[in-house]
């Protein structure tokens, strides 16, 4: 079968040739480039400030859908790519999620199978870095920006994001590569390359693929890591009382605290991350899923207005346009779209699982924006909508992270505690995974090498601490655009590879059959 079974797990280390004569120099200047952009940052009238502004107008380019709306081409770009898709193969998204319930429940493991992590803790690292703040305050910016109606559109968007992951982490575990020392390596940059070279374009796979992984090693610093602490320095500041609290001067002792204890888990490597973040997920999602079902519980009386105005509002034209915009754009940018399909970063992760058939990992992965946007996210959304029927002017009063807080507290006084310690967990875990999808990146780059591995954990682990101490407005608008900018790469390899996978799921099926 082609590329169904991956049975010789020891790919040729060939790094040593292809990368030595120029990673000292990629090395140095993307050292020098993160440790410095802080301080660039600094100054709102530098000249790292006009370029940003510069290529956030490029990447977020807008265009009209309807008089006074307009929604972004790089939106819209992920949108077409997440209806094709889900079409192309069948609603896949639909008809899969059975067989990969089946496939978290390790029905079909095999520990002789190449890879080093369960479909299990795939899923849980990956989650733990889509299942963000944005989760909380994006949802919320959405909401207020849209109104109602703007939640479901976010649950449409999780529908059809599950077909973009399926594709995503079926085509990281299909063209994965085994180096020794039981390291692995996949992702855009591998599938790009590799993916296009067997149709005849390998130019464009390289070009593809190096400039994918530029962008993710430069981006995951400002989205997956800066921001994470910065934001959850903020919250728990906020709520342990600005005088009152003992870090309110001292961001720079919380963002050495995380440091640390980022540094211990993610130097031993995805092996230690799985297992931290396999443990970590599940008590996050039960910490906030339980806290939204005890404030639901208390407004359960809205519910029947709640979910009227969630549906029936999704269809006026100021809901339609504000649901897109709110949802699509405000909302889940500053959770990287939440579920992250189309941006490719999870597939990552998930290219680490022991399984020979890459296929597998393809049902796992649609299990992510299900769980990510249309459970937690969906929850997030109730918890709003319920106590805005309760008080009309709630949603013009408040909004991010600030609108759920509230919201949350108007029934249980308490529970902004009980939100502090999820929106640290959940940026805790976000800087988790974000620290390996940047690593892969980074070792794409100069070659996969103990010690070039370590120099980037370090660096990552120091630059969590800058978050903490620094305005990072711009160092967030910089990387998202950087972010966002490697769609365009990926949806197109999406897009020149779904045939292939298309054959492999038809060979897979009638394995599965037999």
């Amino acid at each position: 079968m082609r590329h169904i079974l991956t049975t010789t797990p020891v790919e040729t280390h060939r790094h040593a040739s292809h990368h030595s004569k120029h990673a000292t120099s990629v090395l140095i200047g993307i050292f020098f480039f993160l440790t410095a952009t802080p301080i660039f940052a600094l100054n709102s009238n530098s000249a790292f400030t006009k370029i940003t502004t510069q290529l956030n107008n490029i990447v977020f380019y807008k265009i009209a859908i309807a008089p006074g709306t307009y929604i972004p081409l790089i939106v819209a770009w992920l949108i077409a790519a997440s209806l094709f898709l889900t079409l192309y193969f069948g609603f896949i998204n639909i008809r899969g999620v059975r067989h990969a319930v089946n496939l978290i429940r390790g029905k079909y493991d095999n520990p002789k199978d190449p890879g080093i992590i369960t479909h299990f803790q795939a899923l849980a690292t990956a989650l733990s870095g889509t299942v963000g703040i944005g989760n909380i305050g994006g949802v919320a910016i959405a909401i207020s920006y849209g109104g109602p109606g703007a939640a479901f559109w976010l649950f449409v968007a999780g529908f059809f994001a599950m077909s973009t992951k399926f594709v995503e982490c079926a085509l990281a575990v299909k063209y994965r590569k085994f180096f020794p020392n039981n390291i692995i390596a996949g992702g855009p940059m591998y599938y790009l390359r590799a993916g296009l070279t067997e149709l005849k374009l390998p130019r464009l796979g390289k070009f593809l693929a190096y400039f994918y992984a530029v962008c993710m090693t430069i981006g995951c610093f400002g989205i997956g890591n800066m921001f994470q602490s910065n934001q959850a320095f903020a919250e728990f500041v906020k709520v342990t009382g600005d005088k009152a609290s003992f870090f309110a001067d001292k961001g720079w002792l919380f963002g050495l605290i995380m440091a640390i204890l980022l540094g211990a888990i993610i130097i031993g490597g995805i092996k230690s991350i799985a297992k931290v973040t396999s443990r970590l997920v599940p008590f996050m999602g039960i910490l906030y899923f339980g806290g939204c079902i005890a404030i639901l519980i208390y407004n359960h009386s809205a519910f029947p207005e709640a979910f009227h105005a969630i549906f029936f509002s999704a269809f006026k034209t100021h809901s339609i346009a504000g649901g897109m915009m709110g949802v699509l754009v405000v909302g889940l940018q500053r959770a990287l779209f939440s579920n992250e399909s189309g941006i490719g970063s999870a597939a990552i992760a998930y290219s680490a699982v022991k399984t020979r058939h890459p296929i597998t990992e393809g049902f796992v992965g649609m299990l992510g924006p299900f769980f990510d946007t249309m459970v937690i996210c969906m929850l997030t959304a109730l918890v709003i909508v319920t106590t805005i029927h309760y008080n009309p002017q709630f949603a013009a009063g408040h909004t991010g992270v600030e609108m759920t807080s509230m919201a949350f507290e108007r029934q249980i006084s308490w529970s902004p505690y009980l939100l502090s310690v999820a929106v640290t967990l959940f940026a805790f875990s976000t800087l988790i995974s974000w620290s390996y999808y940047g690593l892969k990146s980074w070792s794409f780059l100069v070659g996969e090498t103990r010690i070039r591995e370590l120099i980037f954990k370090i660096i990552f682990c120091i630059v969590c601490i800058f978050g903490t101490t620094i305005s990072i407005n711009t160092i967030v608008k910089f990387s998202d655009a950087l972010i966002f900018l490697i769609c365009i790469p990926n949806i197109l390899g999406l897009y020149l590879l779904a045939p292939g996978l298309k054959r492999d799921l038809k060979e897979y099926t009638k394995e599965i059959k037999k």
